[in-house]
Parts: structure tokens; C-alpha cells; sequence
């Protein structure tokens, strides 16, 4: 048979993702504050959008009254997909969703990667035993970095420029906690100074504020400080010289090394726990920004007396956008050229979309948040040892949308109730199998015991992780040893051991 060239007709279907499509995508996943943002730079490229009250419907259509259906209508109106979104049910376009195998997945839940909020606030985060989490208000209050606060400092210490030179060079290699990271070999081969004047520079930078900044290991770091508390005496100097044995609790063997008695001793540990062990951290790289949720819940009884939830999206950061159609029809008026009127057509079609995605996205927001509190309402009513496992599938299919669309949906987001601020990713937990063989109990719920058993421990009978277990047994719990030792790990509390010496260091007074 020949070869030669053809050609040949075919027909053939292929998903094809519109912009505007991933633009609705793209501000599902956005948090509100990123939001305001979006719409900030969305103010500066469309002269056709204005923050302001929306307004109502009759008054959108006075400002078009008079004109062809063909000018009311935008060319984006008249797609598939379009359609969906503006009729509420651009979930239905399920071939467009990520697929799930995409999805980034945690080992522990099976869900997307989901960030322990309240893990990082120690022990009055609303992870321990359903207590109240952190203000939404809180804020850090330095907004100085330490080495702007040293360089501001260094300058009225000393005049000479070598010994300036040096000094700033030092500032420059201390870390975020104030301690130098360079030796002062290294520091004099890379500034070419004597050795001397680089011990000079070291001690003009040693006594800058805060007190103990520039050491290069914590004992220097403490006696610092008590030298400037003028408490260095030769047995505090002993005492912060073994601090390793300190923190092993051989406390009959550091009270022979410093040859005191147990009141002189109790009375070093507490001039010794005024210290602190990181000075520079008390500064920052910047202000410290609050957590601003993009949900409020809040409980509320209806008029039958039956109780209930209020959920909301934020309205101090909810995006107020409208579409200034009048500024619209006088500049279709005054358009005479083709392409003038086709741009101005363009960003019309722009910011109905905008308007449209934004409106769906708060009602996905809504929808998913709703299920969610109904899924967990042991925990909004009763606290983190009601919490159920929980995952994006059982919540995709409860309000019938896909699971990739519910990880976006979750994703940067916070909550807001009366027992703190949480990410949305929070409330999906794995299951942990109960004793009854039957039942599943929250992964957070059995941190929650854990913290509570350990924080009522006796300190003359500190609880080892087996016994851990037995006690979690009674309470329903059916866990492995090495599952108590690694949701133990996970919330930051020590092993039994560790826990010991810290409870005999705290009981010295």
C-alpha cells in the first residue's frame, strides 16, 4: 500500500477550563482578607466596579431601561457554565473539579493536610480539655526587630569606627533568640581585627539591652544576667555552670557542687527561673497579625424554643462589590469606536462574572460550613472530647458537591464560636476504634484525655504511658502504647521521666 499525504475530518470532545472558570476556583480557595485584596487590584483594572451597597435589582434595571435585551446581556452570560453560576449550581459542573487523587493527604486523617490550630497554643488552647481558645484580638506588641533595637543602641556606646565596625558586623550574626551564631575566630578572620578588639566588641555588644543578648550558649546567656542582677556569686557561677545537671534534677549533687543548704538552693532556682533563656525573642520581625475568622457560629434558640445555630460569614470583611451600570451606559454613549466599545464590553463581561463567582462562593462557604457544624455539634455544644472523626467525603457527600470542591472550601479559612477561633481543616480528625469494637472517638478527643489525665497527675506518682493506656481503657479507649506515646509527643507533653524531673524542680521552694 502507498504512503501518501490526507486529510481527514474528526470530531472529538475535550474539557476545556475557561478563565473565568479558574477565577471561581481560585476565590473558593482565597480566605476573606485575600479576598479584599483580590478586589483591590480588581478596583484598579475595572473602571466599571465601585465598593458600595448592592443595589436593588428594579434599580440595575432602570439604569439599562429603554435599551435592547441584546445590551443588557454580557457574551460570558451565554455559556454552559455561566448558566450554572448564576443559577447557584456550579457544583454540578463535576468534570471541572481536581481530581481527589490530586489532593494533598494527611497520614492521619486520609484528608487534605490539615494544620493543628490550637496545638500551638499550649495549655489554654481550646485543644486541652474544651477550654476557651485565644481572643481574636490578641496582638503582639513589639514592632521592632532586636537588631534594629541593637544598632540603635551600639552607635551611642562607643566612638571608634574599627570597634563600631565590629560591633554592627556581631549584631548581624545574632539569631532571632539573641545568641551569636559565629565564633570570634571566625569573626576575626573574616574582619581581619586583633583578637582583642574583637573580645572588645563582643563585650560592648553583651552590654546592650535586652540583658543576656550576644551570648554564645545559654550559661553565658544567664550569667549575664545575673551578673547585671549583681547576684554572680560563686555559687550561683557553680549552679549555671552545671545547669545540665540541673536539668537531669540531680539536685543532692548540685547542692554539694554549690555547698548550700535547701533554702539557699530554693532561693537560687528562683532568682535562676527569672531569667530569661532567650532575651531576643521578646522582639520580632514585625507586628504580629491576629487570626481574623471568615465564619462566625453562634448558638441561638428559635421561636419553638428549639435550639440552634446562627452561622455567618464575617461581615467586617465581606466584600462589598457592585457594578456601576449608569457609569456603564454613558460610556457606551460616548464610545465611538469598535474597539472602545468592544473593551468596555469586555470589562463589563469582567465584573458580572466577579460578581456572580463571589456570590456563589460565599454560598458554598455557607453550605459547607453549615454541614460541618451539624456534623460536630457534640463539640460546639459540649467540647473537644465530643469531637466525631470526620472527613471531606462524608461532608462533599451530605451537601452534594465534590470532595476537591470542600478541600478548597476549607482551605485558609477560620471559624469563629464561643470556644475560639479554629481552621475549618480542624474538625477532620481520624477516628480512633473505641473498646466496644463498634464506635469511633476523634483523634483530638483522645488528645484531650491524655492532657487531662496527665495534667491531674499526682507528682509522686507520675503516669508511665502503660498506664496511660489502662486508664484510657476505662474510658472507652483502645489504644496501642505507641499511640498514647505519639499523640502525647504530638501536644508537647514529655514522657514520664521528663515529667518527673520537671515536677521535683518545680516542687523546690
Amino acid at each position: 500500500m502507498a504512503l501518501g499525504p490526507r486529510l481527514d475530518l474528526r470530531q472529538s470532545q475535550s474539557l476545556v477550563m475557561t478563565p473565568q472558570l479558574q477565577q471561581a476556583i481560585k476565590l473558593l480557595a482565597l480566605s476573606n482578607l485575600e479576598i479584599e485584596a483580590f478586589i483591590g487590584e480588581a478596583l484598579d483594572a475595572n473602571p466599571l466596579l465601585e465598593l458600595g451597597e448592592a443595589a436593588p435589582e428594579s434599580g440595575l434595571d432602570s439604569a439599562f431601561e429603554g435599551e435592547p435585551e441584546a445590551l443588557r446581556r454580557t457574551t460570558l452570560e451565554s455559556s454552559p457554565v455561566d448558566q450554572l453560576v448564576s443559577e447557584g449550581r456550579a457544583a454540578d459542573d463535576r468534570p471541572l473539579d481536581i481530581d481527589a487523587a490530586t489532593l494533598d493527604r494527611d497520614r492521619d486523617t486520609g484528608d487534605g493536610a490539615r494544620t493543628d490550630f490550637t496545638e500551638s497554643l499550649g495549655d489554654s488552647g481550646a485543644g486541652g480539655s474544651g477550654g476557651e481558645g485565644p481572643d481574636i484580638d490578641e496582638r503582639g506588641g513589639a514592632s521592632e526587630t532586636l537588631a534594629e533595637h541593637l544598632h540603635a543602641q551600639i552607635g551611642a556606646v562607643t566612638s571608634d569606627p574599627a570597634l563600631l565596625f565590629a560591633a554592627r558586623w556581631l549584631i548581624d550574626q545574632i539569631d532571632e533568640a539573641g545568641y551569636l551564631t559565629t565564633t570570634l575566630e571566625d569573626a576575626r578572620e573574616a574582619l581581619g581585627l586583633p583578637q582583642t578588639a574583637m573580645q572588645a566588641a563582643l563585650g560592648l555588644v553583651q552590654s546592650l539591652d535586652p540583658t543576656g543578648v550576644g551570648a554564645r550558649c545559654l550559661s553565658e546567656c544567664i550569667a549575664l544576667q545575673a551578673r547585671e542582677a549583681d547576684r554572680y556569686d560563686p555559687c550561683m557561677a557553680r549552679l549555671i555552670d552545671n545547669l545540665d545537671l540541673l536539668a537531669r534534677g540531680e539536685i543532692a549533687r548540685l547542692k554539694r557542687l554549690c555547698q548550700v543548704d535547701d533554702e539557699d538552693f530554693a532561693d537560687m532556682l528562683r532568682e535562676l527561673r527569672s531569667y530569661d533563656p532567650k532575651p531576643g525573642l521578646r522582639f520580632g520581625s514585625g507586628p504580629a497579625e491576629a487570626v481574623v475568622p471568615d465564619i462566625l457560629v453562634q448558638a441561638v434558640t428559635g421561636d419553638d424554643g428549639v435550639p440552634g445555630w446562627d452561622i455567618a460569614l464575617n461581615p467586617a470583611t465581606l466584600p462589598r462589590l457592585v457594578v456601576n451600570r449608569r457609569y456603564y451606559v454613558e460610556m457606551r454613549h460616548a464610545c465611538v469606536a469598535k474597539d472602545a466599545k468592544a473593551w468596555l464590553g469586555e470589562r463589563l463581561a469582567d465584573a458580572n462574572w466577579l460578581l456572580k463567582a463571589l456570590d456563589q462562593r460565599q454560598k458554598t462557604i455557607l453550605k459547607v460550613a453549615a454541614e460541618i457544624v451539624k456534623q460536630q455539634e457534640g463539640f460546639f455544644r459540649l467540647g473537644v472530647a465530643h469531637l466525631k472523626p470526620l472527613t471531606l467525603r462524608t461532608v462533599a457527600e451530605a451537601i452534594a458537591m465534590h470532595e476537591s470542591t470542600v478541600s478548597r472550601v476549607t482551605s485558609n479559612k477560620y471559624l469563629h464560636c464561643a470556644r475560639g477561633t479554629f481552621e475549618l481543616k480542624y474538625f477532620f480528625t481520624s477516628g480512633v476504634a473505641s473498646s466496644d469494637g463498634e464506635s469511633s472517638v476523634s483523634a483530638e478527643a483522645v488528645k484531650a484525655a491524655i492532657r487531662q489525665l496527665i495534667d491531674a497527675e499526682d507528682p509522686k506518682a507520675v503516669l508511665s504511658d502503660d498506664a496511660l493506656v489502662d486508664l484510657l481503657k476505662e474510658r472507652g479507649f483502645d489504644l496501642a502504647r505507641r499511640t498514647v506515646a505519639k499523640y502525647r509527643e504530638a501536644i508537647g507533653l514529655g514522657s514520664s521521666v521528663q515529667r518527673r524531673r520537671q515536677k521535683a524542680l518545680a516542687g523546690v521552694r
